[in-house]
């Protein structure tokens, strides 16, 4: 795979995997040993440090004013939202008091597993699963998304995506869902809202899932996606600041027409038309845009203003083929609107060469999992 820069970064990867590659699993018990694991990955390598690229600072209002407070952050919080929304489609209400049927229930040595069946939307029935593992009272969780809720369960086809069953074991309550083909609200041919969006509402409306259940902290509910359930969960966290953290593995976190993996213009994403439903492959002058993702770039949008929405929270980008290190020029922007606001240590990434996850970047996640949510709220954590 050829990365014109990375040549200019190599040392750095090598740096990043050989260190991945040295952290064995373990058990959450020592709270300063596991930051020791993963605090490197809250910096960039040197070639990207203080690097902004391309991107139109968050801090700037629509107008060019600069956001220099707290205070004025939180009015360019609402004015970003706003017009995302605007252009995607804005959510239909949030299911907050979801009726969730329990079809099925089986042991899986420690962890209960319950499929169940929920609203996704008020036209759109789903089933999942919910895996609760052993112990007393009100446990963090996490919401992951993927292209069907089996895999994430360990039990459909790919290797290292069973992140539902993996975070359990480490005592998280976990609520596996998925849905193959996108999700067009209120139905294909007449969609409100940018399908990618209208996942992010899906997941939003699982937090309710979860938060209604007993052994859940509702502070303490994070997502995490791979690939397709990446841009899915970045969607969501970005959109919805229930979610306490966030994980997005490998899914682009900028819009990208060189890689064609990071392919945000297909109908499917953010390039719906109505009637329009087909692959459209990467844009060019024979393929124009199309959709919310003609109307973002030719505004002169990108996902990093999506990123600086989770700001304080934290989340990590688990980088693979599509995320490699120069993508910290976009996360840069999340570190600065962090600072602002007085917080350090809120942005992450780890890096692979592959896309798919391996053992050594799930452990990675499972231990930003547990540093950020294994912590009661109540209790701050150190910058």
């Amino acid at each position: 795979m050829n990365y014109p820069i990375f040549s200019r970064v190599a040392l750095a990867i090598g740096a990043f995997l050989l260190t991945a590659a040295e952290l064995p699993a373990q058990p959450p018990g020592d709270p300063e040993a596991r930051w020791g694991r993963i605090a490197p990955f809250f910096s960039p390598p040197d070639a990207f440090a203080d690097d902004f690229g391309p991107y139109r600072s968050p801090l700037k209002f629509a107008d060019g004013r600069e956001v220099t407070t707290a205070e004025q952050w939180d009015v360019r919080r609402r004015e970003i939202l706003a017009t995302w929304h605007e252009i995607l489609g804005p959510w239909p209400d949030l299911i907050t008091q979801p009726t969730v049927e329990i079809l099925e229930t089986e042991q899986r040595g420690e962890v209960t597993q319950h499929k169940v069946r929920f609203a996704m939307t008020d036209r759109h029935p789903t089933t999942g699963y919910l895996l609760i593992p052993p112990g007393e009272g009100e446990r963090p969780a996490v919401v992951v998304v993927y292209y069907e809720p089996e895999t994430a369960i360990g039990r459909g086809k790919s290797e290292a995506r069973d992140f539902a069953i993996a975070l359990a074991r480490r005592g998280f309550v976990t609520l596996s869902i998925g849905i193959g083909a996108s999700l067009y609200y209120p139905d294909r041919d007449s969609a409100q809202l940018q399908p990618l969006s209208a996942l992010g509402y899906f997941a939003a409306n699982a937090w309710y899932v979860l938060a209604q259940r007993p052994e859940v902290d509702d502070r303490r509910i994070g997502i995490v996606g791979h690939s397709y359930g990446g841009k899915w969960a970045m969607f969501a966290s970005c959109l919805f600041d229930k979610f306490a953290c966030a994980a997005w593995s490998d899914g682009g976190v900028v819009f990208d027409e060189s890689r064609g993996n990071v392919n945000y213009w297909e109908p499917w994403y953010l390039g719906y038309e109505p009637g329009q439903t087909e692959r459209r492959g990467i844009p060019g002058d024979d393929n124009p845009r199309a959709g919310a993702y003609r109307v973002l770039v030719e505004q002169g949008h990108d996902l990093h203003e999506l990123h600086a929405l989770m700001a304080p929270r934290p989340f990590l980008v688990s980088g693979g083929a599509e995320d490699q290190p120069h993508r910290w020029r976009a996360l840069n922007h999340s570190v600065a609107v962090n600072r602002l606001l007085g917080h350090e240590h809120r942005v992450a990434m780890t890096n692979r060469p592959s896309h798919g996850p391996t053992p050594e970047s799930n452990e990675q996640m499972y231990q930003f999992f547990e540093h950020f949510l294994q912590t009661d709220p109540a209790k701050p954590e150190a910058d």
